[in-house]
């Protein structure tokens, strides 16, 4: 029977070969935490590869993402639908086994990891899910959610401020089946992190609250054993386990240093690392009897067939709760979503009312909420701002996880990212929010819940220069277009009651992506609409107001100027003008429509057109061309009262009146 170390050693010897086949990569950390996986994977992570969405599965995230071939050499061993062929083929176009763990191309990776500090903190959004799950459907003897959430991660993740983002919170829900093995190593790209790196992190995770395990030898089976019993047996906090590694393991010349972090090792040295690990086989060649020590399929099947019996006895005694649970898990929508969803922005059309829109969104999170238990809300610190509260909201904490709001704290990035956490574990909508400024602080979560397509609900309030007094530092100018310009992000800036209902409604639904809804700090007026006008909302875009014949000038506008355009298109109108007015709140649901759809709203022919909104104007090109015109910002805001602030800007009537006469001609 092969040994521990052979085992790791199949680790090593597959991942300095894929990465010197694609000349490409960091072979260092899959050889210094091989051992570590050895333990984890082979003795503790409950898992299945013939189903790797198996609903109570251990998840496993590697947040140090540059050492995929670690996760790649582990998914291929213990026998997920991952060739040796793949391997092969790592870093490789179209490939199952790009150059960091990408969600979606490969079985079994859990989440996209290489920004670093994202891994870790999806590993506490999926711990965030699995107690609240387990605290909601749970009953005494059906523990039908009951599973872990493990995560590799080295001095790096430690050093991004996301990490202290999302472990402080960790600690304070206690969240007791996390456990995360930190890598380490002491090295980094720019060599011994000594010079940049000094924190006491034991004494930094012991003071988040965290049960922390360290100098723990990570290259010594036993010693990792004990450590993960170690925390599992802890159940009131996340464990930190202290791994003290060599990277890049094996490798006689380079270990130990950072020329092995992010470079092949080249072909001498591989020869050498064989010779010094006793691994005399060829490249990608793994013995049957390895293969056969690592395989976890029959394993696995029978792990979940052990849940399947379990959810067999809850559904004998909890059949409603059961039919439930299986509908969250599948992220089905309950029956009535849509006749309920629909009866509410009903009555909205037909009870005009001022308000402001996230007001509206507030008003849409109570009736919505009433509907979907698993909205799982929260922000930024700024609930009373972002009104993401609805009349259901119950904060989860460390005492009581039944809940399903969230409390962040002032912690924008971390907040974004754990989200994405949840919505990869399963069983949950996430949504949150904070101002709209300040999504700079969440951008690379943000454009992560957008490459991982997660439904994420990210809620902006406070949505341009209206914020008035607090100034440019808070007034969001370019936000809005970068939104839009992000991939598979479905940004919404609704006018009012009615359009925001339809925005949240949209996101809810919206299955293969994260939405970005937009909210107002001042109160907007209804908008007046038809039946058939209503029912274009959910296209993106529509004619709002319309003239007798073709158009010769076209007014599009989103958000608080919508009522600008209106005003302005009736003045224009009295005079004797043809002026469409459109309001356009979601760009790319309008987009993605029909041909003749969007001819139907936005003609070829009609090339005079103005844009007006109070975001970076550069954006508009695209609907107005270059004949058109923009009423937008081009420079930041100033500290004033809001509608002196418009006035100065020229988001008024007469301005938008006078633009439209010069183009008119």
């Amino acid at each position: 029977m092969p040994s521990r170390k052979e085992l790791a050693n199949a680790i090593r010897a597959l991942s300095m070969d894929a990465v010197q086949k694609a000349n490409s990569g960091h072979p260092g950390a899959p050889m210094g935490m091989a051992d570590i996986a050895e333990v984890l994977w082979r003795d503790y992570l409950n898992h299945n590869p013939a189903n790797p969405n198996w609903a109570d599965r251990d998840r496993f995230v590697l947040s140090n993402g540059h050492g995929s071939m670690l996760l790649y050499s582990l998914l291929h061993l213990t026998g997920y639908e991952l060739s040796i062929e793949d391997l092969k083929q790592f870093r490789q176009l179209h490939s199952k086994t790009p150059g960091h763990p990408e969600y979606g191309y490969a079985p079994g990776v859990e989440t996209t990891t290489g920004p670093l500090g994202q891994g870790i903190t999806n590993a506490v959004g999926m711990a965030i899910a699995e107690q609240s799950l387990a605290a909601q459907f749970n009953r005494p003897g059906h523990q039908v959610v009951d599973h872990h959430t493990y995560t590799f991660l080295g001095d790096g993740c430690l050093m991004e401020g996301i990490s202290h983002e999302a472990c402080s919170l960790a600690g304070t829900l206690g969240l007791g089946k996390l456990i995360a093995f930190w890598d380490d190593n002491g090295i980094s790209i720019d060599g011994h992190v000594e010079g940049w790196f000094t924190d006491d992190t034991p004494a930094r995770f012991e003071a988040y609250g965290w049960h922390v395990i360290p100098a723990v030898d990570g290259h010594d089976a036993a010693a990792v054993a004990a450590a993960i019993d170690a925390a599992k047996a802890e159940t009131g906090k996340p464990t930190l386990i202290c791994c003290r590694t060599i990277i890049g393991f094996g490798a006689p010349n380079k270990a130990g240093s950072h020329d092995c972090h992010g470079a092949p090792l080249g072909d001498a040295e591989i020869a050498a690392t064989r010779e010094q690990l006793g691994w005399n086989h060829a490249p990608f060649e793994i013995p049957a009897d390895i293969y056969g020590e690592w395989d976890a399929k029959a394993k696995g099947q029978a792990a979940e067939q052990a849940w399947n019996e379990k959810l067999t006895a809850y559904a004998a005694d909890y059949p409603e709760l059961a039919v439930e649970f299986k509908r969250r898990i599948e992220g089905e929508l309950p029956a009535n979503w849509a006749e309920q969803s629909a009866d509410f922005i009903n009555t909205l059309q037909a009870n005009p009312a001022k308000i402001a829109t996230r007001k509206a969104s507030q008003n849409a999170l109570d009736a919505y909420g009433a509907i979907l238990p698993e909205l799982l809300g929260g922000s930024a610190d700024l609930a009373p701002s972002n009104l993401t509260m609805h009349k259901a909201s119950q904060p989860i904490s460390a005492a009581d996880a039944s809940g399903n709001y969230l409390h962040y704290g002032v912690r924008e990035f971390g907040m974004s990212a754990i989200m994405n956490g949840i919505a990869l574990h399963g069983g949950f909508i996430p949504y949150a929010g904070t101002f709209l400024m300040f999504v700079e602080y969440a951008r690379n979560a943000v454009r992560m819940a957008a490459l991982m397509k997660q439904r994420s609900i990210f809620v902006y309030t406070h949505d341009s220069i209206g914020l008035g007094e607090d100034g440019p530092t808070h007034q969001p100018v370019e936000q809005i277009a970068s939104l839009r310009l992000t991939p598979n992000m479905s940004t919404w800036r609704p006018c009012d009651q009615v359009e925001s209902a339809v925005a949240w409604k949209a996101a809810i639904e919206r299955k293969d992506g994260p939405s970005a809804l937009i909210f107002s700090r001042q109160n907007l007026g209804q908008i007046e609409r038809s039946t058939a006008q209503l029912a274009d909302v959910a296209k993106g875009g529509y004619v709002l107001k319309d003239c007798d014949g073709t158009p010769e000038l076209i007014i599009i506008a989103t958000g608080s100027e919508v009522e600008l355009a209106i005003s302005a298109g009736e003045q224009l109108s009295a005079e004797g003008r043809r002026v469409r007015v459109v309001s356009l709140p979601c760009t790319d649901v309008f987009d993605a429509q029909s041909s003749e759809y969007k001819e139907s709203v936005l003609p070829a022919a009609v090339t005079k057109r103005l844009a007006v909104e109070a975001g970076i104007a550069d954006y508009w090109y695209k609907y107005v061309g270059f004949g058109g015109d923009i009423i937008g910002m081009r420079t930041f805001g100033e500290s004033a009262p809001a509608g002196d602030l418009f006035k100065l800007f020229g988001f008024t009537a007469d301005n938008v009146v006078a633009k439209a006469k010069a183009l008119l001609g």
